[in-house]
């Protein structure tokens, strides 16, 4: 990465030191350029700095080329760029025999038998930001050298291997990823070669999603994502178990990502044992829809939480069947129950709602009843802690980017496939969330009033 970063400024530099009369000469007249790059790795504990680069050297070079365009440029510095991992690795085997080349040394017999000496050279094809470059791997005789710059069996540089994962965590299928790779790079890399690649970041996966998480979280939020998930030669519907969390100072954080068949209790217990398994030892609230399970996973692992219904997704199932000439009203009496200041005026305001509308919509009457008990949970806050507990807009946005990211797999061809895109799409989401809720510092105080037997405890 540092020697493509050291070309990206010398590629300025050639552009600003380019001149169009330049005569084209021959090549071996950049060779004392190529000289002082060696000399510069002989260097120990120095660093590369191209600032150090004479500019009699870079007029020499930039005049030993016939530069008409910026591609004769990147081509030149294609060149180069070889030459330079040529030299690394020759130093780095010289540092290996303790001896440079050609160098004459005694041949005495013990010395001569723990001898060790170069073999050879073996080819290689490195796939680079710069393009496809040839390189020769220098070799000993007893194969004790390793290439600590290229390792062995690695046939991709620094930086192409993060490039080829930010694209998949895009949602780009492997063919797509391997054509835009081809388009900016001139670099052809398989389909199986981007699966590899992929499978590299399983042991990633695996400790993000076990890693230790915060004693004591606010709030968290919890929903399910579905998608198509290949199991015995078919594809059934999974769901996506996510769970955010926002911490103490504020901030979100995405606590994990479990992949299940269908959302019930049983399921929604283990995923809070994880939990707890992994240090959460309290939650204030959590934020929950309307999905089956919830509210006895969460009794039986956090007995003390309180659990608060998504308010929009209350009012979008209760009023599913209610005629198109009556929804109007019906909502204007509804707003009255969930706007009202405290939890005694809104259970006035449901008393006068099921009074006017419980002949016509019972059902709809019925749901708010039957689950008040967790929809009335916000009226003990202030407005700012209302704002962010009344619904699960949070998470939903995380649910609608994931979505952004997966609509172009309408399938996965198993369970891990799809957690390692959801994997990546949660770390790049993750580090795009650097600013607080709103009115944090208000928030922070009341809670620290309201539960300060649990914080302490």
């Amino acid at each position: 990465i540092q020697i493509i970063q050291v070309f990206s400024e010398l590629f300025g530099r050639v552009l600003r030191t380019s001149r169009p009369h330049q005569i084209l000469c021959k090549k071996n007249k950049a060779l004392p350029i190529r000289q002082d790059l060696k000399q510069r790795k002989n260097l120990k504990g120095s660093v590369f700095n191209m600032e150090k680069t004479s500019k009699e050297l870079l007029k020499e070079f930039v005049n030993s080329q016939n530069f008409t365009s910026t591609t004769d440029i990147m081509n030149s510095m294609k060149e180069l760029f070889s030459d330079v991992l040529q030299t690394v690795m020759e130093v780095e085997l010289e540092e290996k025999l303790g001896y440079e080349k050609s160098e004459r040394v005694s041949n005495t017999g013990e010395e001569n038998m723990s001898k060790n000496y170069r073999n050879g050279y073996s080819k290689k094809t490195v796939k680079t930001q710069l393009g496809e470059v040839d390189v020769k791997i220098p070799r000993d005789r007893n194969g004790e050298y390793s290439p600590q710059i290229i390792e062995k069996y690695n046939r991709n540089a620094d930086g192409m291997e993060e490039k080829i994962l930010a694209l998949y965590a895009c949602g780009m299928s492997q063919s797509d990823i391997s054509g835009q790779i081809k388009n900016l790079y001139d670099v052809d890399i398989s389909d199986g070669l981007v699966s590899k690649l992929v499978d590299k970041i399983t042991p990633d996966v695996t400790a993000w999603q076990n890693r230790p998480l915060d004693a004591v979280y606010p709030f968290v939020f919890m929903d399910a994502i579905h998608y198509k998930v290949k199991e015995n030669h078919q594809y059934i519907t999974k769901a996506a178990y996510v769970v955010l969390g926002i911490q103490a100072d504020g901030r979100k954080d995405i606590l994990g990502v479990w992949i299940g068949e269908n959302e019930s209790a049983k399921f929604w217990l283990s995923v809070m044992n994880d939990l707890k398994n992994r240090g959460v030892k309290d939650v204030y609230v959590f934020c929950v829809d309307g999905l089956t399970g919830f509210r006895e996973a969460i009794n039986a692992a956090f007995p003390k939480s309180q659990i608060q219904r998504c308010i929009i997704h209350q009012i979008r199932s209760s009023t599913r069947y209610v005629s198109c000439k009556d929804i109007k009203f019906l909502m204007s009496d509804l707003k009255k129950v969930y706007q009202a200041i405290n939890e005694d005026e809104a259970l006035n305001a449901l008393l006068e709602f099921k009074e006017k509308w419980q002949k016509s919509y019972p059902s709809c009457v019925k749901s708010w009843e039957e689950n008040w008990d967790i929809l009335s949970t916000f009226f003990a806050y202030p407005a700012e802690v209302r704002k962010i507990i009344y619904t699960t807009n949070i998470i939903e946005g995380l649910n609608r980017q994931f979505r952004k990211i997966t609509k172009n797999k309408p399938s996965f061809t198993n369970d891990d496939s799809l957690r390692k895109i959801l994997y990546l799409a949660s770390k790049n989401i993750v580090s795009h969330w650097s600013v607080t809720c709103r009115n944090w510092d208000v928030v922070s105080d009341q809670l620290s009033i309201m539960f300060a037997d649990r914080k302490s405890a």
